[in-house]
Order: structure tokens, then sequence, then C-alpha cells
């Protein structure tokens, strides 16, 4: 199976499944609402670990991100969702992920719920040669000075501005906003 023909439940409003489900190339072609996961990877010196997408990728091609993931497979927990991205992308395993909370994005080329996780992984990253095709560890604040540097996905950057901005503080970082909660 091509990752186009993959099975993909669709979300509603409410940030839960509809109980539809098509095939992934249905919900790009028709920017259908679905869920995704992201995982910040954090090594053990607070790092970030920032990649670039390959020119290949089916949304944001090109772009730098700091956070792997993707989308939920209809029947899939985000939870493991969010494992298995985190291993396929950059071989991250055997650590446990710690929710950052749930949001909502969508511009003219996605739209979805997502659930945001970040992990403490010191192992080795191997990329997966269809979506990676650079990365390195940065500190907090060169992360936040690339952001004005070269180009990232936008929806890691919306959905993750506010955890990001108090990365690196002795402040706890805020969660995302849930879905239909307004942000103080």
């Amino acid at each position: 199976m091509t990752p186009a023909d993959e099975q993909v439940a669709l979300y509603g409003a409410d940030g839960r499944p509809t109980g539809e489900v098509v095939p992934r190339a249905e919900v790009r072609a028709r920017n259908l609402r679905h869920a995704a996961t992201l995982v910040v990877v954090r090594n053990s010196r607070g790092e970030i670990y920032v990649h670039r997408r390959t020119d290949t990728k089916d949304v944001f091609p090109g772009r730098h991100d700091f956070a792997a993931g993707g989308v939920l497979q209809a029947g899939e927990i985000p939870y493991d969702a969010a494992v298995r991205e985190a291993f396929e992308e950059l071989g991250v395993h055997g650590v446990e992920l710690t929710p950052l909370g749930e949001a909502d994005y969508a511009d003219e080329h996605t739209a979805y719920h997502a659930f945001a996780y970040t992990c403490v992984y010191d192992g080795p990253i191997t990329w997966q040669p269809e979506e990676v095709a650079w990365g390195a560890w940065v500190s907090v604040a060169r992360l936040r000075e690339m952001l004005g540097e070269v180009e990232f996905v936008p929806d890691t950057v919306a959905l993750l501005a506010d955890w990001l901005s108090a990365a690196g503080s002795r402040r706890p970082a805020p969660r995302p906003p849930r879905p239909g909660r307004r942000s103080r």
C-alpha cells in the first residue's frame, strides 16, 4: 500500500473522528479535516532536533520543521501514531512521549486536529530518506533565530509557538489551547 492509499479517519470540529474514512490521497486533494501528530524531540542537553523535509513531501516540501509527525491512520490512537511517526521519520524509539496538548490547524494546504507531544532522546537519529533531507540538534536560542532565517512548516510554528517561546526558561511551557477554548 502506498501512502496515498492509507485509510484516514476524518475529524469534526469537536476534535473527534466523524466515523467517515477516506484514502489519504482524497484527504490531500480535497483538504479534508483529519488528525495528525507532532513530536518535538529534545536531547538531555535541552537541544531540539530540527530537520528539513524532502522536496517530494506532499505538504510543505523542502521546508524545515522542529517536530516529527504525520497523519493518523484510521483507527489509530494518537499516542501510538506519535510513537510510530517519531520512529519512522527520525528513528526515535524506547522513550516515553509527554503530551503537550491538542489544537486545531487549517490553511489552504491542510486542515487537522493536532495531538502534540515531546520526548527526551539521546540515541542515534536515523532519517527516513523519503521524508527527511537534513537534520541537526540545535539550541532553543538557535532554533528561534532559524525561524527568521529559513522557511519552516507553518503548522508546527503556529501550533507550538507558545511552547517554543517558553522552552528553555525556568517556567513550565504552556500547552497549546484545547479546541473550543480561547487562549488568554
